[in-house]
């Protein structure tokens, strides 16, 4: 059986007006995040003093403590996924970087987002 962790971590930040993450270990460079998601990011950080040069998201397919944020998995599309956010009245698309982190499409994700220490 494969182990997988499960919580992520990545720093998501603006770039060219887009919000966009890097992960080296997955392969992933100014990753873009599109198609509603980017929309989602901008109510989620409205706290979060220059959340644009950089914030923490925490995340995972089970609940953990503090977690803030629920997407719920809706359909697949152009071999991304799209979640419907219930916070946000909102669904957006997670393209096929997801799979960097889940084997599958899970069926819920669990989000927190803080300022970078």
């Amino acid at each position: 059986m494969e182990t997988m962790n499960s919580l992520f971590v990545i720093a998501p930040y603006k770039y060219e007006g887009l919000w966009v993450f890097d992960d080296p270990a997955a392969g992933l460079s100014k990753e873009p995040f599109i198609a509603g998601i980017d929309t989602m990011i901008d109510k989620a950080v409205v706290n979060i003093p220059h959340a644009e040069r950089g914030f923490r998201a925490i995340f995972s397919a089970a609940p953990f403590p503090g977690s803030q944020f629920k997407l719920e998995w809706r359909r697949e599309e152009a071999g991304g996924n799209w979640y419907y956010g219930d916070q946000f009245k909102m669904e957006g698309w997670l393209c096929p970087a997801l799979f960097k982190y889940f084997q599958a499409a899970p069926r819920e994700i669990y989000v927190k987002v803080e300022p970078k220490k």
